[in-house]
């Protein structure tokens, strides 16, 4: 009967862990939906802001008053990293630290023995691995997760973009999961720094622009304003992304559980058929003992 009380505390614990996993999948996927609302509305904006400042960064590229958009080879990089605060969700943290260290050690590993590449890690979970890996120049900032508003951010995507503009980096990439689905999180590097048009822009034809009031408006005020959604859209991203990952992680694991509690069931039953099967044998055996 040992045998039969540990397969019976085993189902109790795992039963236990189900209804954990479930109350999390169930939290998860409130904070799915109301972190997927935000991205959704926010992606037709910023879309067309970010289309809208192509353009314009295409007329001025060459205008010494853009500011955000230097010529010439990067030799200072920040690498901005979007993880969660949390983990149990799967390799949505993985994924970003894996592509972080490629490129520390691959991609910029000369400018990183310099000394010229920092890291700026948004999110405990890719905070503790960097420490952990030593990671030189090393930034956090993860309060930013725990009341996330764009006022909040405002303050931080502004010291990111001063510190481009006072020339401490000449290229920030940020690098965060990208939302698809419940389900799928796209690995996304994003050259935040300097504005870059994309390839299917600069293959149209050129734009005339009569800028109103004036060109240095803007500059100071529409494309500062495009870039801070720019970056608080990586992070919405980012939250949706955590939270789907999350939840279809503790789905998984309600289902896992469920599937191991069937088996221990099957295997509880059986060791009880044979423990009674045993008894009756003995009975039988000793009353024929008796008779005899």
């Amino acid at each position: 009967m040992g045998n039969l009380k540990e397969i019976r505390t085993r189902i109790a614990s795992v039963k236990s862990t189900r209804q954990i996993t479930s109350a999390m999948k169930m939290v998860s996927a409130a904070k799915l939906k109301k972190a997927q609302d935000a991205v959704i509305n926010l992606r037709p904006y910023a879309g067309k802001l970010h289309q809208i400042l192509f353009h314009i960064n295409q007329s001025i590229e060459e205008d010494k008053e853009n500011i955000y958009s230097r010529p010439g080879i990067p030799e200072k990089i920040l690498i901005v990293s979007i993880t969660s605060n949390k983990g149990l969700c799967g390799a949505f943290n993985a994924n970003v630290v894996k592509q972080v260290t490629s490129l520390i050690t691959e991609h910029y590993v000369g400018e990183y023995k310099e000394g010229n590449v920092s890291l700026f890690s948004i999110g405990k979970n890719g905070t503790e691995f960097y420490k952990s890996k030593k990671i030189n120049n090393l930034f956090v900032n993860n309060e930013l997760l725990d009341n996330l508003s764009f006022t909040n951010a405002v303050a931080f995507i502004e010291d990111i973009m001063q510190s481009y503009v006072e020339q401490d980096y000449d290229k920030v990439i940020l690098v965060y999961n990208k939302f698809k689905n419940a389900a799928v999180q796209d690995l996304t590097i994003d050259n935040y720094l300097p504005i870059e048009l994309p390839e299917d822009i600069k293959s149209n034809e050129n734009f005339e622009f009569i800028f109103e009031p004036t060109k240095e408006y803007i500059v100071q005020e529409l494309i500062p304003k495009s870039l801070k959604i720019q970056f608080y859209e990586a992070i919405l991203e980012s939250l949706a992304a955590e939270n789907g990952a999350r939840m279809t992680a503790m789905h998984k694991a309600t289902d896992n559980a469920s599937t191991l509690i069937k088996d221990l069931q099957l295997t509880y039953n059986k060791a009880r058929q044979a423990s009674i099967t045993n008894e009756i044998l003995e009975i039988v055996g000793g009353a024929e003992a008796l008779s005899k």
